[in-house]
């Protein structure tokens, strides 16, 4: 290979490489005012950070380039009330057609995946909305009404299976992209002012799933770490609230649920154990006694895992490579492990009440507390008394 043509190949890979952090947005507003404006800005969780403005073409056009990294949140706005949230990768190429005073309900839209999520869940909504506007509509009809009473009894037993088919659309779409930053978005959606589709207190096991999944992913992006400071603290309140459950070490109890995701990527829930007995297990790489314990749980796993029983293990580990480390050198494999690698920041922490590690719960095929904290021979000795049989 000549030395001409190696640089010729090595400023070919940098072009490419540059070209695959850039996303470019380009777009038709129909019915547009030719001269005006239109602004592109980077959402974060409290502001929004103006980016660049193109003035529209006589024909409505408009384009943007711009450099990113990792995938982030973008309001397209031609004004503060007329705006489409986008979620945009490196690499990608949007195309958005949409009426001038309408960008948030565009007529099409390609090139982004993130995006053309959004948009499809925002028509959904959209329509959960129109049939609220709906109920409002028949409740002034009936204004001054001797029969308004009825009507209004109606109304909000219609109004709640409403919420609640929109509230199980959203969890299934959660459920769907639970990987995807799409989810953190659909945590916060409403349906009138502050009337949200998520409640944090009954929901709150899907605010701590999109957590712990996005937190594994995208560990330093704003949004996720506010939104992990955010659970952090409805775990905790709803843990010291006065309709608290009862402690989480009491015998017979259920535990909370967990969803954390595997060291793959793929998020799996303590419910999924259903069936089995189970060693729920918190410990962390850079835990001592952890370790030490570790071959007393590889030799309960080979004596009774055939006989139903599963270790569900929970890392409070600070990075991916030490957890998976540990893993490894322990001889673990075999087993479920979960994590959001928040160290004492995870958010099993408030909701487990964990202290110190290792911290454990011997459970039963209903999830409920038969023993906690079993080492060393106690644990053998429980295990063999449960499957004697």
């Amino acid at each position: 290979m000549n030395k001409k043509f190696f640089l010729y190949l090595f400023a070919a890979m940098a072009i490419a490489g540059c070209k695959n952090n850039t996303f470019t947005i380009s777009g038709t507003l129909l019915n547009s005012v030719p001269g005006n404006y239109i602004f592109l800005d980077e959402l974060k969780s409290d502001k929004l950070i103006a980016l660049d403005s193109v003035k529209i073409s006589d024909d409505g056009k408009f384009t943007f380039k711009s450099e990113i990294k990792l995938p982030a949140f973008y309001l397209l706005k031609t004004n503060n009330n007329n705006f489409i949230t986008m979620l945009l990768s490196p690499g990608e190429k949007v195309i958005i057609n949409a009426q001038m005073d309408s960008l948030n309900y565009p007529v099409t839209v390609s090139g982004s995946t993130g995006t053309e999520s959004m948009v499809e869940y925002n028509r959904n909504l959209r329509r959960s909305i129109d049939k609220f506007n709906g109920l409002n509509t028949i409740y002034m009809q009936n204004t001054g009404s001797p029969d308004l009473p009825e009507v209004i009894k109606s109304l909000d037993s219609l109004a709640q299976n409403y919420l609640n088919d929109i509230n199980t659309y959203t969890k299934n779409y959660i459920d769907e992209n639970i990987n995807s930053l799409v989810s953190l978005v659909a945590l916060y959606q409403q349906v009138a002012p502050s009337v949200f589709v998520l409640n944090p207190a009954r929901d709150l096991s899907y605010f701590v799933k999109v957590d712990s999944s996005l937190s594994l992913k995208y560990p330093d992006y704003e949004p996720v770490m506010t939104l992990h400071d955010q659970v952090q603290k409805l775990v905790t309140n709803v843990n010291e609230g006065p309709a608290a459950a009862a402690p989480v070490s009491g015998e017979g109890a259920q535990v909370p649920e967990i969803t954390l995701p595997n060291p793959e990527g793929k998020s799996i829930s303590l419910s999924s154990t259903r069936g089995s007995v189970v060693l729920l297990d918190f410990w962390a790489s850079w835990c001592a006694p952890c370790r030490q314990e570790n071959p007393n749980l590889v030799k309960a796993y080979e004596l009774y895992h055939k006989k139903g029983f599963q270790i569900f293990q929970v890392s409070l580990d600070k990075t991916k490579d030490a957890w998976e480390k540990g893993i490894k050198d322990d001889n673990l494999g075999k087993w479920i492990h979960v994590s959001d690698v928040q160290y004492w920041n995870s958010i099993v922490v408030p909701l487990y009440k964990i202290e110190s590690i290792p911290t454990n719960f011997l459970l039963d095929k209903d999830g409920r507390i038969i023993a906690s904290n079993l080492r060393g021979e106690q644990l053998q000795i429980k295990l063999a008394e449960i499957f004697k049989n």
